[in-house]
């Protein structure tokens, strides 16, 4: 026997080859990877489930905590326009008339709260991927050749 033999052999093991008929065979490879494909499938849409669920439970939670501190905040500022009018009063102003103006500064207020809303909801349509999504014209790639 070579020397060299034998520094690479394993003790025990053989060089026969496994009998064709025990090793499994592409179409059994091929079910068990079916298997394990569906089952991972399964397992992501349950996961993505189960996050839409926790997703949509907390989306209701955050509504009901905006609409609590909507109506607290509605009250708070009818105070504020409580006590603006009972101090216009005592200063020497008629009730309707600080009741007047108190109604008066809420409707500027709402304009320009409107002016806001109609200046911001251009951004809502979504103007720059759509800017970026249209074709160029023949004459701008003309002149962006090098």
């Amino acid at each position: 026997m070579n020397s060299d033999a034998v520094e690479y052999e394993t003790p025990g093991a053989t060089a026969t080859c496994a009998d064709p008929a025990e090793e499994p065979g592409i179409l059994e490879d091929s079910r068990s990877l079916w298997h394990e494909l569906r089952a991972l499938s399964y397992d992501h849409l349950r996961l993505a489930a189960l996050e839409t669920r926790r997703a949509g439970e907390s989306l209701v939670d955050m509504i009901m905590a905006g609409v609590m501190a909507a109506v607290l905040l509605n009250g708070a500022w009818l105070g504020l326009v409580v006590a603006a009018v009972l101090w216009l009063v005592e200063h020497g102003i008629m009730a309707s008339s600080a009741v007047l103006i108190a109604v008066v500064f809420n409707l500027l207020l709402v304009f320009a709260l409107c002016g806001v809303i109609r200046r911001k909801s251009a951004y809502l349509q979504f103007p720059a991927i759509l800017r970026s999504l249209k074709p160029m014209p023949p004459r701008q790639r003309d002149s962006e050749k090098p």
